[in-house]
């Protein structure tokens, strides 16, 4: 690629970039910079954090540069995900891990590294560099990040969530990251770490790259919410309910706020390359959409109705699923077997495959299994 390609693809994931005369120059002179991602293993995988991190990996693979991912299984601890039960959470994060493996995410450049044990091996370095960002910065400051964790400045946090923001910007240089690939939600302990480096004075700040947040389903949802199942579309729903039988908001002629058109813009475009629309001869019959320009004026027109969009929609995630269904029916079946032998109760995804849901529906002793685990909320 020229540099021009390589930055152009790069910058092609943010929707905003801090800033993009340091991204130029950053891989104009290092062939593999590193970039930082990373999640927290809190339950179910919707598509905003499956397909879309598959697809931002992919770029970046592409453009030469290493990802190192980050699983937060310390910070889900201090965020009190899936109450608190440290296990539970790095059984979350292998099987998000082999989800990401299954939809097509290229690995070849591609580190997963778990925060419990990377801190482990270098801790003297890691809660130096902590200590310090701590003591560099007032309460304020701090607090003012708690909307990485989903919380906000209101709430009523514990002293291990006001760690939580040093320690993330932490590992920006604990990684040694040249790139931060993040949410929108992140953006605020990214600056966090550029404000650390004017106060080191050290000029090499890492480069924010803060890609969007598909929004919830339901109005005024400006992202999907793994604890509020009506919001999300979950990578293992089964075909009939990722679209069709959720109460989306799909208003008509309008483009602003529509989750359906986004979730083409994000999703469906950069995977396919184009959208399929399949309706009746009488209403213009079937049309295959090859920018999101295009669509995007057909609908403001009214020559696009929403209920063509929607299922057309569903039908494109549906083509994208089905390659993952086959690995993660085997999946499930070891999570269950896992279960049958006597390990700790986990909480299963809904099930993709008519067999195993009949199973569960007809054995007594499998129906009262799957009852049990299922009342383990996900705790916000």
């Amino acid at each position: 690629m020229t540099l021009d390609e390589k930055y152009d693809l790069v910058r092609s994931i943010g929707e905003e970039c801090i800033t993009e005369d340091e991204l130029r120059n950053l891989l104009a002179k290092k062939p593999n910079p590193i970039c930082y991602d990373g999640f927290e293993p809190s339950g179910r995988m919707h598509i905003a954090q499956g397909v879309m991190k598959a697809i931002n990996v992919n770029k970046l693979t592409s453009a030469g540069c290493s990802v190192k991912i980050w699983i937060a299984d310390w910070f889900a601890q201090l965020n009190n995900k899936m109450g608190g039960d440290l296990k539970r959470i790095q059984t979350t994060g292998r099987y998000l891990i082999e989800i990401w493996k299954a939809v097509g995410m290229n690995l070849d450049m591609v580190e997963f590294l778990w925060t419990s044990e990377e801190i482990n091996k270098r801790p003297n370095e890691y809660w130096t560099l902590v200590m310090d960002i701590a003591r560099r910065n007032n309460l304020p400051r701090i607090l003012r990040c708690c909307q990485i964790m989903g919380r906000n400045e209101q709430d009523d946090l514990t002293a291990a969530q006001i760690m939580y923001p040093c320690m993330q910007c932490a590992d920006i240089f604990f990684l040694k990251a040249d790139i931060c690939q993040l949410g929108m939600d992140q953006r605020k302990v990214n600056v966090l770490a550029r404000e650390y480096c004017d106060a080191i004075k050290r000029k090499n700040k890492p480069i924010i790259l803060s890609h969007h947040m598909l929004p919830g389903l339901q109005e005024g949802q400006e992202k999907m919410s793994k604890s509020d199942p009506a919001s999300a579309i979950f990578m293992e729903d089964e075909e009939r309910s990722q679209c069709k039988d959720k109460e989306s908001i799909l208003p008509t002629k309008i483009v602003q706020a529509n989750p359906c058109l986004e979730y083409i813009k994000y999703i469906v475009f950069p995977w396919f390359g184009k959208f399929e629309v399949s309706r009746d001869i009488k209403n213009g019959g079937n049309k295959v959409y090859n920018s999101m320009e295009e669509l995007v004026s057909d609908y403001e027109s009214g020559a696009l109705h929403p209920g063509d969009l929607k299922p057309s929609l569903s039908k494109a995630l549906n083509r994208f699923f089905r390659k993952t269904f086959y690995f993660l029916f085997l999946l499930y079946i070891l999570f269950f077997i896992f279960l049958l032998e006597g390990g700790y109760s986990f909480s299963l995804p809904s099930m993709c495959w008519q067999p195993v849901r009949d199973h569960f529906k007809n054995n007594a002793d499998a129906r009262e299994l799957l009852k049990t685990v299922r009342a383990y909320n996900i705790t916000r």
